[in-house]
């Protein structure tokens, strides 16, 4: 079966999980796409989905403005999976009803499996219990005619169900998340047993796919693309030069906003390991003045933003006739650049949030859907050296965002130095690729402190180290105390104008990796 043939599409109704969802699916090798809930019947008809999953998200269906999808699309008869605010939808939809529950089920919860078929194929009835992972203040109180209940919960009567007829089935539970034991066979009896899928997605069928896509949408247009020398950008280039080769050319921007050696190092990888066509722009006194004076954090990003995409545009004249700009985004910088319903993002992302409503360029994104781990595994297959593929990752608006208040090549040259003994520690220790990113940040703040016999009063550096698996979730680094001890002794000694090294223990949400 041709890849385009067979797909799960989710449908999102604002859960903070749904990215979840389609990692699921994906490493069972079927190939998904998560759309918005309101998209259109005829575009999912054009979609020819396999089967289709209808996300968690944060409201109640019952309410007046709350997110529904065409009920049409129980007509198309196609497997449907809802969980939970999507499972309530379905009830709602086919003519249950759904209420708020006097006892809310938030946290861990045991599943009483009644039904050994379907979503719960192969495993224990009756008496067994199974942990699954609840987040809901409402309940189903009525089943939609046609369905069973296949398991319940303490306070959840309707905790599964399944259409005696058709091929839709509903969960309370979200099956996405680790906490949910049984959560991979779930997702694993709706991909294979409901919707017949078959495990043929992989990086290398990505590859064939994405070329023959980006070979359709460019022809023979000349092609920029945004290197930054990460993971993303890195394997974006090496996508888009497999697809159309001499038609690209890499356009490395140095913002005066990178570390130590950092430009010069990008820029020898490329030119000598790789057959890519680089430009190398040198704009530090151009963003520099774009900040000059700029505290707050979201103008920051866009600012940084609009100044690399004048800069593409400008160099894009250069070359003649040139249509579009490839970039690396991933999933999670779209996901916290966009609004649900209204509400506020999380924050913009330079390559999402800070691009012009009106560009010259069309983009190119081919990693837009994917996540870190899934770009590295395709960097490998495209043959990209470990070095690049396991870079830890670094922000585009670079250091401009982990100086928090205004940045100047003063407190940029305080945070360079801090930033690379940080690093040298890390790789010394062989912590760098135990975590998922590690870093310093210049605190808008001075302290006292006592320096040989003599006061001082000077700036503040925190450490940032974090595990994480796809950056949408994190938690601090339990780093062994010896190594923050170096760290700290060697910042607070060698960089003139610190003296004070605090560790950040914070985890996402509620924070996020990045301090702005």
């Amino acid at each position: 079966m041709n890849i385009h043939e067979q797909k799960i599409l989710i449908l999102d109704f604002g859960s903070q999980t749904t990215q979840l969802i389609a990692r699921r699916i994906r490493e069972q090798k079927v190939y998904c796409e998560i759309h918005p809930f309101s998209t259109a019947l005829d575009k999912i008809k054009a979609l020819q989905p396999t089967g289709i999953v209808l996300s968690g998200g944060p409201r109640s269906v019952y309410d007046k403005d709350a997110p529904h999808s065409d009920p049409a699309i129980f007509d198309l008869g196609i497997p449907i999976l809802g969980i939970c605010y999507g499972a309530q939808m379905m009830m709602q939809q086919l003519g249950g009803r759904v209420e708020n529950a006097d006892m809310r089920e938030f946290g861990k919860a045991d599943l009483h499996v009644a039904y050994t078929e379907g979503l719960f194929a192969g495993l224990e009835a009756d008496n067994a219990k199974h942990q699954v992972w609840m987040s809901h203040g409402d309940r189903i109180e009525v089943m939609a005619d046609g369905f069973e209940v296949t398991a319940t919960s303490d306070h959840s009567p309707f905790a599964a169900l399944r259409h005696k007829e058709k091929p839709f089935v509903a969960v309370q539970f979200h099956p996405e998340v680790v906490h949910t034991l049984i959560g991979t066979d779930v997702l694993r009896n709706f991909i294979f047993g409901i919707c017949n899928c078959k495990p043929d997605w992989t990086m290398a069928s990505f590859i064939e796919s994405t070329v023959k896509g980006i070979q359709e949408k460019v022809g023979d247009a000349k092609v920029l693309c945004a290197l930054s020398g990460g993971v993303d950008s890195s394997v974006t280039a090496a996508l888009v030069h497999k697809a159309i080769g001499d038609q690209l050319t890499c356009i490395y921007v140095n913002n005066g906003l990178m570390r130590i050696g950092e430009s010069e190092a990008i820029l020898r990888f490329f030119r000598e390991k790789t057959q890519l066509n680089v430009i190398d722009v040198n704009a530090t006194e151009f963003f520099l003045s774009e900040l000059h004076e700029v505290v707050d954090p979201e103008v920051k990003r866009k600012r940084i933003g609009l100044g690399f995409i004048k800069i593409f545009e400008e160099e894009a004249t250069k070359l003649g006739e040139v249509n579009y700009l490839a970039q690396g985004t991933l999933y999670p910088d779209v996901i916290e650049s966009v609004s649900f319903m209204g509400q506020a993002p999380i924050k913009s992302h330079h390559n999402v949030g800070g691009l012009p409503e009106v560009m010259k360029l069309d983009l190119i994104e081919p990693l837009r859907e994917l996540f870190k781990d899934e770009v590295r595994e395709l960097g490998l297959e495209l043959g990209l050296p470990q070095e690049a593929i396991y870079r830890q990752p670094f922000p585009g608006p670079g250091l401009g965002i982990r100086i928090m208040g205004e940045v100047n090549e003063e407190r940029l040259d305080i945070l360079r130095q801090a930033d690379v003994i940080v690093l040298e520690e890390m790789k010394k220790s062989g912590w760098y690729r135990k975590v998922w990113q590690s870093f310093a940040v210049l605190l808008p703040i001075q302290t006292v402190g006592v320096m040989g016999d003599n006061r001082t009063y000077e700036n503040v550096v925190a450490i940032r180290c974090v595990d994480s698996k796809d950056a949408m979730t994190a938690d601090w680094s339990k780093l062994p105390y010896d190594i923050l001890g170096i760290i700290s002794n060697r910042i607070i000694n060698e960089v003139r104008g610190v003296n004070r090294v605090v560790y950040d223990i914070s985890s996402k949400p509620p924070a996020t990796i990045e301090w702005e």
